[in-house]
């Protein structure tokens, strides 16, 4: 499982944020359509009905929000310690993010969870929004591009990429 821009891949499944797990919302591209996962959200809105996909509510990465983050995270270490209960800040659940789907059908907010803890690179943003708006050129670009990405995941082999061949992944896909 990798993270790579705005995108969570594991294996051949691509996800947009974080990868759910259980009842929690995502959003998976497939080679039919976006499908929405989790609790208050399911669906598949296929590609030949989507005109466009954007993301909303992006944390971009920032010195105060990176500072932010090691300061809970040492917050929560030292709850942890004097409470002993295991009981701190890292059990809260990531912020989320909106998916839009501008389809035939109408338009749909789509919620998924943040993978970066402390947010995206403007960059890797940038290129992963046209990444999205690739997907929804036709179905000869939608399907190469999500075949690239699903290829990449099943050879792929550690965690996340450094932060330069993300960048480079991202160029790659978006054409």
């Amino acid at each position: 499982m990798a993270m790579v821009g705005l995108f969570w891949i594991a294996g051949s499944d691509v996800y947009v944020g974080a990868k759910p797990s259980g009842l929690a919302p995502g959003v998976r591209l497939t080679s039919e359509g976006v499908e929405a996962l989790g609790d208050r959200q399911s669906g598949l809105h296929l590609w030949e009905d989507v005109h466009a996909l954007t993301l909303t509510d992006v944390p971009v990465k920032t010195l105060k929000r990176q500072a932010g983050a090691v300061g809970n995270l040492a917050l929560g270490t030292v709850m942890d310690l004097a409470l002993s209960a295991g009981v701190g800040l890292a059990g809260e659940d990531p912020p989320l993010m909106t998916v839009c789907v501008e389809s035939t059908d109408g338009d749909h907010e789509l919620a998924v969870y943040v993978a970066a803890a402390v947010g995206y690179s403007q960059t890797e943003v940038d290129l992963s929004h046209a990444l999205l708006s690739r997907l929804t050129e036709g179905a000869a670009t939608m399907a190469t591009t999500l075949a690239a990405m699903s290829e990449w995941g099943r050879t792929w082999e550690g965690g996340s990429p450094r932060r330069a061949e993300r960048e480079q992944l991202l160029r790659e896909w978006a054409g």
